[in-house]
Formats: structure tokens, sequence, C-alpha cells
């Protein structure tokens, strides 16, 4: 094992995870400490991405470098490890990360950050985890493009009634925040594909987005749901509520109300849960995420925070519930940990303050020109929701505003590029509940938290 130490006598933060919640902890803790913490930032990739935007990625508007900030633009004062996190010895106050050649790197901390955020949730369903595809990281987005517009080039070569059909039939389950968005998007750039072969002129495309609550993103203002509703079933989309996946082969899904779906495309955004290191803590958990205070520290463990998706931060607005597992707590949470730590060493505010948000709004991307949005509880819809989304995402980036709005512009302006890119195989995505080990893995492992 290398020891890999920290500069000088400064108190040492090592921050675990770059997500939404240990990427802008990072961040706000540089620029407030500047060089007098010595402040870590432990990852298995070296950027940030913006899970929101990887529906763009997938519909071939954006390129997908311009969703993954450079985990350098966190600051010059933090220092990032490029490692999986393998281990965390709370009495010796040592994290102990795994780097991309396989050697071990074990560093001390005063202060620890757990914002390991989330993975993939599975359900026991036969057959999910061999035919379904994620959506949780780079590779998955790149991967389900090419997916898509395999099925499309193959159906077009078909004689075969029966295999056309399937190819052309499209599954997402999971009608939360992030499927709504994939099959929103999905299902435009599927239309765009086929458009442009003569032999799937009049071809059906059937899109389903399945799910067990009665209603399109349950987590979500019920008029937000209404409006996404109205728009896909406008687009011919099939919408399942209050059904679920019995089994999957290769030929397709058998659903709850007793149809069998023939499809090669089953696309799974069930949902997440907190990445299984948390667990591995032994410390105290609630709703499988770590207990923290009002101030985002773990009880008996003062040195430790946890924020985002990894920690259950209890709502002051709402006495006796926690908050949800959004991009807009996290982000909050990551910046208030790092007040928090540096307000412990006397260092920016005079006191430590306790987490109580406002709710802003949501912002969900339906593709094209429309979009649902509830910015400060105003209802929002179709061109005025789009504005509102876009303009959201691009305040949210830390990076690469310019070459998002330039891409938008030109998806505007210039037919949509639809080739397959063909760098990520099916293997090489697995529906797994783990987090990529190294950053090899992640062009090849599964990696929204809503905003």
């Amino acid at each position: 094992m290398m020891a890999h130490g920290m500069t000088g006598s400064r108190p040492r933060i090592v921050i675990a995870g770059a997500g939404f919640a240990g990427f802008h902890a990072a961040r706000s803790l540089g620029r407030l400490a500047r060089d007098k913490l010595d402040v870590a930032l432990v990852d298995p990739t070296d950027y940030f991405l913006y899970l929101p935007l990887l529906p763009d990625v997938t519909a071939g508007i954006l390129d997908p470098r311009t969703v993954a900030a450079p985990l350098a633009s966190a600051g010059r004062s933090v220092r990032h490890v490029l490692g999986a996190v393998t281990h965390i010895d709370l009495g010796g106050r040592r994290l102990t990360a795994r780097d991309p050649d396989g050697n071990l790197r074990a560093m001390g901390y005063d202060h620890l950050v757990v914002a390991l955020g989330s993975v993939n949730k599975l359900l026991p369903v036969p057959g999910v985890t061999d035919h379904a595809h994620g959506y949780r990281s780079l590779a998955e987005a790149i991967y389900l493009r090419d997916h898509l517009l395999r099925q499309l080039e193959i159906a077009d070569l078909s004689d075969d009634p029966a295999e056309r059909e399937a190819r052309c039939t499209f599954v997402v389950v999971g009608a939360g925040y992030t499927g709504t968005e994939v099959a929103a998007s999905g299902q435009l750039l599927t239309r765009i594909a086929a458009r442009r072969r003569l032999g799937l002129s009049g071809q059906r495309l059937r899109w389903i987005l399945i799910d067990i609550a009665p209603r399109l993103m349950p987590e979500l203002d019920p008029r937000l749901s209404a409006t996404a509703t109205r728009v896909l079933a406008a687009r011919g989309m099939e919408i399942r509520t209050g059904t679920s996946v019995e089994h999957a082969t290769h030929d397709g899904v058998q659903l709850s109300d007793g149809e069998f779906v023939p499809t090669r495309s089953l696309i799974w955004c069930v949902g997440v849960r907190p990445d299984p290191m948390v667990e591995r803590l032994g410390l105290p958990m609630q709703h499988g995420r770590l207990t923290v205070d009002e101030y985002l520290t773990v009880p008996g463990h003062p040195e430790i925070y946890a924020c985002g998706d990894a920690a259950a931060v209890p709502d002051l607005t709402r006495p006796g519930s926690i908050t949800a597992m959004t991009a807009q707590h996290a982000v909050r949470q990551g910046a208030l940990v790092a007040n928090n730590i540096a307000a412990s060493y006397g260092i920016g505010r005079a006191q430590r303050r306790a987490y109580r948000h406002r709710d802003l709004g949501f912002v969900v991307d339906l593709g094209g020109t429309q979009a649902a949005a509830n910015p400060l509880g105003i209802r929002l819809s179709d061109l005025p929701a789009k504005a509102v989304t876009r303009g959201y995402h691009l305040l949210s980036m830390p990076t690469n505003r310019i070459r998002i709005a330039t891409d938008w512009a030109l998806d505007v302006l210039l037919p949509r590029q639809l080739v397959q890119i063909g760098l990520v195989r099916g293997g090489a995505v697995p529906l797994a509940a783990s987090r990529p080990e190294h950053p090899t893995h992640e062009a090849g492992a599964a990696a929204r938290e809503g905003s």
C-alpha cells in the first residue's frame, strides 16, 4: 500500500465522491479555505458528470465532453486523488482508495465528507440484469444512442415483420424524472432516424413508458406530471402506470398486466440507491442512507459529514421526514458542509448553520421544443418551460456553458448527425448496482439525481 500524505500541518479534509454534493463541497471549500486547509477530492473519474443533460447526449445533441466538468475546475487549492474508495478506517481516520493501476493509496483526514452518491437500483426481476440497459453514466448514454440507431438499421434490412416490430419497440421502465426524460428524447431521436430510412416508411415506432406508480414522476408536482403525460401521450407514447415487469428475455418483456412485449430495447430507469460503500461503514442508517443531524454531521462522529444521496438529511421544513435524493438538495448540502467545516476552523462564517432548504421548483425536458417547469411555483409548459429548463441547466453547469449553448443552437440550425460511435460495447455496460472501480471502467460501467 502506498501512503499518500497531506502537505504541511494544515487540517486535512478528504471528500469521498465527486458527484453533485462532493464536487460542490470541494469547490466551496477551495474558495473559502484557499491555503488554510488541505482539501483532497477522491473519485474514480477525473470529472464531475452533470447527469441531467445525459438525455441530450443520447439524442446526439450534446458532445459527451460538454456534460463532464473537469475536477480541476473545483479550484487549484483542491487536490484530486484518482481512485475508488475501498475502505474507511473510522478509528484511525484513514481512507484507502484504489487507483487505475490497482495500487492502494491511504490518506489520513481530520474531517471526512462522505458524498459517495448513488448507484442503479436493481429489483429482483428475472432477466433484467442480463437484458436491460441502465442509465447512470456517460458510457451508458453513448451506448444507448448507438443501440437505438442499431435497432432501426437492422429493422430496415429485415424482411421479417415480427423482427421489424420488435426492433422498433422500446420499453422504458421507471417513469420518474430520469425515465420520463429518456423516453421523451429517445422517442424523438428514433423518429428522426427512421425518417431517413426509406425501408422504415410507414413502420410503427412503439415507445412504452412503464411504472408501478399511479402517475408519471410521482416525486414531483402533479401539475408537472400532467403536462408531461399530455405531451408524451400526444406523441403516441404508451404510458402504463400501475404496471411492472415480471421478467425479461432476449425476445422481450412480460408485463404484470399480462402482455408480452416483443422488444430488443429494455431501458432501466427504476431509480437509485446509496453507494454500497455507505452501508459498509457500519454507521447508523436511515432508509439506506447515513444518519446525520441538521448540520450534516454523523452522530457520535463530529469529524464526519455526509451529504447528497449518501445522507438521510432531516427536512426541517417537514419535521419527521428526510430530504429527497435530488441534485438540488445535493448541491446545497455540499456547499453547506463546506461552510460548516470552514467555520469549525474559524474560516468564513462564524458558526455552523443547519440545513434548511427552499424549494425552487423543478424542470423536466421533454425533447424538441417542449418541457415542463414550475420555477418558484409558477407552472410553465412548452417553449417558456423549455427556455427556463435550458437556462437552469446552463446556470447549474460549472463549466462548458458556451459549448453547450452552441450545441443547442446548432441542433436547431443543422441536421442531426446520426451515426453509431461504436466506442462502447454492450458487454462493457452491464446493469450493475456497483460503481465503477476506476476511471477506465467509466467507459464501461453502470455509473440522475433530479434537478
